[in-house]
């Protein structure tokens, strides 16, 4: 099969799907995903929580673009939820607090008392500080990605699975991507493929990005009925990345996380045994509650560039071929802003959500100097 669209997406994950359906207002765009369904490695194994302080200042802007898409504008019905995030830190933690609260806005200092009042599991001796975002929520993930995918579809434009990419070439001035026995040619190509960005920039003959895949894992575990209802708990946990750990409530359940970023090749993740008993320790000194053990557990992978920062632009050394990738933890919460940039970039269209300053931020070029 031989098919010719604009554009052409390389992922099938909200950011890939999110941007599909942007530019689908003014192109023709076709989805090629490798897997079976959409979201299967990155964005169907997030924590699923809007935290608009989390991240530099570069994504709490992009947070701040996309709460008004996810409350409603992009959909007609909001895929946000109330919940909240607390952090707990104890007496070796409180520099680490004070560099994240640096630049906040909307979070609130708490006592140990009132945090224990919040989550009653907390030990309160082992609490040096803590505070809140209150505003933080829930995301329905699910319905946020279908959602996308049905305005897609809406609009005209194509999603394939079961597509493996096997040789990317240019095409005059456009691009030829091949799977097997299908051929895909388009003006623009958009890598979207997540932990797999580089070695898709690397069958088209460019030079990789530095993004490098890094391993979350998480479990759930019962809590025992004595402690009563958690469904109104926030999300709760320590403020270190890569060695602390957090918490949120799942039913009668709660999803407990390692916080860890362990980098890894691209692949279907696993959680590490050792990681994950590591990291419910490090909960299981800040709570008064019985470990036992998990339901499930597993693992999904964050892929992030040098800097942190997501890389969104045409590359500078191949005209047609953008870069949507290393949104590291923060694809889903900042796709929708990420989405509309793309847009305003490859077609012109849209509200000009890009901003200077920001599409500056995100550009390939600052990785290529």
């Amino acid at each position: 099969m031989t098919e010719t669209t604009d554009i052409l997406v390389i992922g099938g994950g909200i950011a890939g799907i999110s941007a599909a359906a942007e530019l689908a207002q003014d192109a023709s765009v076709t989805v090629l995903e490798s897997e079976a369904q959409l979201g299967y490695h990155s964005t169907g194994r997030s924590a699923a929580i809007f935290i608009r302080n989390y991240g530099n200042d570069t994504l709490r802007g992009l947070n701040d673009l996309s709460h008004p898409a996810l409350s409603g504008d992009l959909l007609g019905e909001s895929v946000l939820s109330p919940r909240g995030e607390m952090l707990v830190v104890q007496d070796h933690e409180l520099d680490t607090l004070a560099s994240y609260l640096e630049g906040t806005a909307n979070v609130e200092r708490l006592s140990a008392a009132e945090a224990v009042a919040l989550v009653p599991i907390l030990r309160r001796d082992k609490i040096a500080a803590a505070v809140i975002e209150r505003d933080a929520q829930d995301i329905d993930v699910d319905r946020l990605l279908q959602g996308c995918a049905r305005l897609l579809r809406a609009r005209a434009g194509t999603v394939r699975t079961g597509q493996t990419i096997t040789a990317i070439s240019k095409d005059g001035d456009g691009w030829r991507v091949e799977t097997g026995d299908d051929v895909y040619s388009a003006k623009i190509v958009i890598n979207a493929a997540g932990a797999w960005a580089d070695p898709v920039a690397k069958l088209a003959g460019l030079a990789p990005m530095g993004i490098q895949p890094m391993r979350r894992s998480a479990v759930l575990m019962a809590v025992p009925e004595d402690v009563g209802p958690i469904a109104h708990w926030p999300l709760f946990g320590s403020v270190v990345e890569g060695e602390g750990w957090y918490a949120k409530p799942d039913g009668n359940r709660l999803m407990i996380s390692p916080a860890d970023e362990d980098p890894v090749d691209p692949g279907d993740a696993w959680p590490d045994d050792m990681v994950l008993a590591e990291g419910l320790y490090r909960f299981e000194q800040m709570v008064d509650l019985p470990i036992v053990k998990p339901s499930h557990s597993w693992a999904g992978l964050r892929s992030f560039a040098p800097d942190r920062t997501p890389v969104v632009g045409f590359d500078p050394d191949a005209s047609g071929f953008f870069w949507l990738a290393g949104q590291g933890g923060y694809g889903v919460q900042t796709a929708p802003a990420l989405a509309a940039i793309v847009r305003a970039l490859c077609t012109g269209g849209g509200s000009g959500a890009a901003k200077p300053d920001l599409v500056q931020a995100l550009s390939p070029e600052r990785l290529r100097s």
